[in-house]
This record gives C-alpha cells, structure tokens and sequence, in this order.
C-alpha cells in the first residue's frame, strides 16, 4: 500500500510502554517524508501518560497536528485520555481491519496502538493502513455529528 503525503504534520505521544513503538513509527513515517512533531515522553523512564496525550490532543484540535498517533503498554489509558477532549475521535487499533474502519466510518482522528502487544512490523501496517484509508462519509456523518457532548 503506498501511503500519501499530504503535507499535514502528524503528532505522536506516547508513554515509557510506547515508547520503542512510537520512536520506530516516528522514523518510519519521516522516510516516507512525512513531518512529525514529537509529543514525548522521550525515554522508557516511568511516566504517566496524560502528561503526553492532552498536549496532542490540543494540537489536533488545533488543526496543528493531523492525524495524532498514540501508544501505551495496553493502548487503553493514553486513548480514554484522548478521548476527553471534544474534538478527538481516538481509536485503539491493533489490527489493520480495525485501523481502516476507524477511519471510513468514524473519522478516526488519532490512531492509538498497545505497545505491548504489537509488533513493530505490525505497528507500521497498521499506521499505513489508517493513514491510507478515507472517511467515507453518508450515514457515517450522522452518526459522528451525535458524538460530542453538549
């Protein structure tokens, strides 16, 4: 699959158990020419991981940051943070199916993956997958408009 570069700059953020997973697909995604801006956390020190996540939610709420990519041990803590703010739509995708449906039927705007239960070649499919995959809109766009609170 041959992934486009559309200019957009993507986020990354990850905790101490992300952070193999997040350094790998960051090194990946910039030969591929994609720009990147690094969130951290930047070692496998022990960190907590909405230290990192609502910096980048912020910026893909921006619009600075577009798609944000997450990772943490189980992928379940850094996702649930992410999606606490409005504009998020963070998925926990470990398999590339699930990367492609977050994306054409829910707008997925933050791919999250589980450092620990993935492979780093997995991590690539999957990243290139949800980045390769458009939203496809229709009934779709309904069902994203009732998302948000208030």
């Amino acid at each position: 699959m041959d992934t486009k570069n559309t200019g957009a700059t993507i986020g990354l953020a990850c905790d101490h158990a992300g952070y193999e997973v997040k350094e790998h697909i960051k090194n990946w995604l910039t030969k591929r020419g994609y720009s990147c801006k690094d969130f951290g956390t930047y070692s496998t020190e022990s960190v907590d991981y909405p230290d990192y996540a609502h910096p980048l939610a912020l910026a893909v709420e921006a619009g600075e940051c577009m798609p944000g990519i997450a990772i943490c041990g189980s992928g379940n803590g850094i996702n649930m943070t992410l999606n606490k703010h409005q504009g998020i739509r963070a998925a926990l995708c470990w398999t590339e199916e699930l990367a492609s449906l977050a994306r054409a039927h829910n707008d997925a705007n933050v791919l999250v993956m589980p450092g620990r239960f993935i492979s780093l070649e997995e991590a690539e499919k999957i990243t290139e997958t949800f980045l390769a995959t458009a939203f496809e809109g229709g009934r779709h766009s309904r069902r994203i408009a009732k998302i948000p609170v208030g």
